[in-house]
């Protein structure tokens, strides 16, 4: 598929309910002009547009998204291609299945592309107790887990709560076993790594759920983003044997090691290795685009764990091939195409499609992609009174106003965005949303943190565990993003709150990053925040002149060039410890914070004068030149094009 042509300059959008356009020819069909106030947040551009003529032309698009469609393409895929692992035959199948709706769908631009990946096939596990009593317990084998010898692995138990570092203060697990809850704080992946680190032998991972949930859980803990090279190969794959139990199971052992020692024996079944793997990717091209080859990128994963799994993420697939449906038959009224991509080895490659397609694609992606939209279990049972959304803070304001307009009142938060899922894109540069309803904080208080339903990863996954009302305002919202990011004139992307973001995180680290230079970084940040009032200011101006039908196609190019500059500059200092050029493991704990490539500041007063020090700061003064020089680059870009605006008139 011609994915890699085309190489012009780059665009952004406007926000969405203040801002939504055409090119000349349709502006000109205007019937009305609405003034919709903006949302009430300091993190969000100001009231400054009016919705312009292309109102009925979303509205068209909106209500033409069928939700008996999605319907259909969920119940075909959960009955007639369960289980779709990435390199088997069934996830074969079901990347030729989607290869063939999006044809049918009319996006003759589509291919399935085949892949070498290191993938995983895990089976059942073998666990019991050997003490204080004697017990069998069910348990399945994780995903890239360590094969243990024919003998199997025993050990002592230790409990260590969610995994995460602090978890490990005042416990000493060298030589023993783990045992950990399954919530997200960390993965499974990043639980794996740092007991690795800590000197564990093996890990057992308790579900979420509530207490009497008997789902046995799938899952894999491969911390190596993708494919792995020579270098991480050596220090990002697996070391441990793991497994995963039932909650209510674990909720016991949990007891028992309060209680006293415990003694366990475990023995994996499990099969590692590379196989070939499908990725399905289809382009809507817009004919006479202002701004050649720009696109918005769309992407879940079609791959699966056993059964139906009818959440995940057999719903986000049939919402994409919905949304391609819809967005093809109406392609002669957008500014920016479509490609959409249903990637594979997401749940036991750790991302290795998504990766491999950032990789290979990487020209046409750096050229011409202005945002990236993944879709990954909507509607899920039971989260209908609250809608999540995570971003970079550039895309806030657009994606907020889009949602106050369509939720019907009901509660929707943002966080920023982290590395996870198939967010394989943060190191070239292209800015990410998702959304979908969401559990409340007391739902979750008593799941255990079960974000994505009790019967996440388990044989438990099936279709009463879909909301098709509630898809229905998923579709519609995932439309209504898509119109305002393919037909606005000008990106709806504002840089201040990015400033601040920033700021922000260099204020919190200020004290302890003294010897590094961050007094004088934390000065670049400012000036960078007035560049970004500046390019805000300007963009703001360049919209209320499209919506009075006196835009200009070069002033538009210019602006959204510029902003996807700055994109590929700030998007991987925001979202990576790696840069551009790699990928952080799954679930990485300095992806948690802004900046992450220094997490590690506080540590530096902790630390005496000695080698650590000294090689932790070498480090992280690299890291401080790496921050500074992304903030000047980015004040040099917007000066640019203030002088060239300026110039032009």
């Amino acid at each position: 598929m011609p994915l890699d042509k085309d190489r012009a300059p780059a665009a952004v959008v406007p926000r969405f309910p203040t801002m939504l356009y055409l090119h000349r020819r349709l502006l000109s069909r205007c019937l009305i002009r609405i003034d919709i106030p903006v949302m009430e947040t300091s993190n969000v551009v100001s009231n400054e547009l009016t919705v312009s003529s292309n109102i009925m032309s979303r509205e068209d698009v909106l209500d033409e998204m069928s939700v008996e469609r999605v319907r259909g393409h969920v119940e075909h895929i959960c009955s007639q291609i369960p289980h779709r692992a990435a390199g088997s035959a069934n996830g074969k199948r079901m990347a030729e299945y989607s290869r063939d709706a999006l044809i049918s769908a009319g996006v003759s631009r589509t291919e399935m592309l085949e892949l070498p990946a290191i993938v995983s096939f895990p089976e059942h596990a073998e666990f019991r107790i050997d003490a204080p009593i004697q017990i069998a317990i069910q348990a399945n084998t994780l995903g890239h887990s360590v094969a243990t010898m024919p003998e199997g692995l025993a050990g002592d138990l230790v409990y260590v709560g969610s995994g995460d570092f602090a978890d490990y203060e005042g416990r000493d697990v060298r030589g023993k076993i783990i045992l950990t809850e399954l919530s997200y704080s960390p993965a499974r992946h990043e639980k794996q790594r740092i007991a690795g680190l800590k000197g564990a032998i093996g890990a057992v991972m308790m579900n979420w759920g509530p207490p009497d949930n008997e789902a046995v859980p799938f899952g894999s803990v491969k911390p190596a983003w993708g494919n792995p090279t020579p270098e991480n190969y050596k220090n990002e794959m697996p070391t441990l044997p793991c497994i995963g139990i039932a909650r209510a199971a674990g909720l016991k052992l949990k007891e028992m090691c309060a209680q006293g020692p415990v003694r366990i024996w475990l023995r994996t079944h499990v099969e590692n290795g590379w196989r070939p793997v499908q990725i399905t990717v289809g382009e809507i091209k817009v004919e006479n685009q202002t701004e050649p080859g720009d696109f918005v990128l769309v992407g879940g994963h079609q791959d699966s764990w056993p059964g139906e799994a009818a959440t995940d993420n057999a719903a986000g697939n049939a919402c994409m091939l919905e949304l391609a449906r819809v967005f093809n038959k109406h392609k002669d009224k957008l500014r920016r195409g479509l490609v959409f991509g249903f990637w594979t080895a997401h749940e036991t490659g750790t991302m290795a499609g998504s990766a491999w397609f950032a990789d290979k694609q990487w020209d046409k992606l750096r050229d011409h992609a202005c945002a990236y939209l993944m879709i990954d279990q909507p509607a899920c049972a039971g989260t209908t009174t609250r809608w999540a959304a995570w971003s970079n803070i550039e895309l806030r304001g657009f994606h907020q106003a889009v949602e106050k307009e369509l939720l019907d009142g009901r509660d929707h938060y943002w966080r920023r965005v982290a590395k996870n899922g198939d967010s394989s894109f943060f190191g070239v540069g292209v800015p990410m949303l998702q959304g979908e309803g969401a559990f409340t904080d007391q739902e979750l208080k008593d799941s255990a943190l079960a974000t994505l339903g009790w019967w996440h990863h388990s044989i438990e996954n099936k279709l009463d565990k879909l909301d098709w009302e509630w898809m229905q305002v998923h579709i519609r919202i995932y439309a209504a993003y898509l119109w305002e990011l393919c037909t606005a004139p000008v990106l709806p992307f504002t840089y201040s709150p990015v400033a601040e973001q920033i700021i922000g995180r260099l204020k919190e680290l200020q004290s302890d990053g003294k010897t590094i230079g961050m007094d004088s970084a934390i000065a670049r940040a400012g000036d960078f925040a007035a560049a970004a009032e500046k390019l805000d200011g300007l963009a703001s101006d360049w919209r209320k002149r499209f919506a009075a039908d006196n835009g200009d196609e070069d002033a538009a190019r210019a602006i959204n060039r510029t902003m996807k500059r700055l994109s590929r500059l700030l998007v991987p200092l925001q979202s990576t410890a790696i840069g551009t050029y790699g990928h952080d493991p799954y679930g990485y704990t300095p992806q948690g914070t802004m900046i992450p490539c220094l997490y590690d500041v506080p540590q530096l007063p902790k630390l005496a004068d000695s080698e650590a020090r000294w090689m932790l700061e070498t480090k992280l003064v690299r890291d401080r030149n790496r921050v500074a020089d992304a903030l000047s680059d980015s004040i040099a870009i917007i000066g640019d094009l203030c002088s060239l605006l300026k110039t032009a008139g």
